[in-house]
């Protein structure tokens, strides 16, 4: 578990370091009418990592549980990639957009408190609770946090490709 919240931290500290910089304008620009902003990015993000931790914490409450060792055998890294493309569930869809300030400060919140979740249980005791993933099904605990990751490695590279279009597009 130290090694996957070693590499959460970093692809936070990375996707954080890329739009701490970013004008306001920039930050809440569409490259595209489909297309979603940095900004709905992030609140995106933040939206799939609250409600992560809203269904860690029910499991937390029943009791231990094990998923399948087959199921176990599902890599979570697979979330990373932008090739394969995923329709995100309505619920974890952006609504508005907020402004940089609150869209990073709902991020970093939600960031802590997982992260404080994961210190106080442990990997011994994620390791004993069950999380549906929508896509990837069955996880245990350890591999829920490692989807978080890997998906916001995945929105990192997005953002990276929607700085890319909208500097390479006026503004509207």
């Amino acid at each position: 578990m130290k090694r996957t919240l070693r590499r959460l931290d970093k692809t936070h500290q990375k996707l954080i370091a890329t739009i701490a910089p970013i004008g306001a304008e920039e930050f809440s620009r569409r490259p595209a009418p489909e297309q979603w902003s940095v900004a709905e990015i992030v609140q995106h993000l933040y939206l799939v990592e609250a409600r992560v931790i809203k269904d860690l914490q029910r499991a937390l409450a029943r009791e231990p549980q094990r998923v399948n060792r087959l199921r176990r055998l599902i890599p979570t890294s697979i979330v990373a990639s932008r090739l394969l493309r995923v329709k995100a569930p309505s619920a974890v869809n952006p609504l508005a957009s907020l402004d940089k300030d609150t869209a990073i400060e709902n991020f970093q919140q939600a960031r802590n408190t997982l992260s404080e979740l994961c210190a106080t249980h442990g990997a011994r005791r994620f390791r004993q609770i069950v999380f549906n993933h929508p896509f990837l099904g069955k996880l245990d605990g350890v591999a829920t946090v490692s989807f978080v990751g890997y998906h916001e490695r995945r929105h990192h590279k997005q953002i990276l490709e929607v700085l890319r279009k909208i500097e390479n597009s006026p503004p509207k």
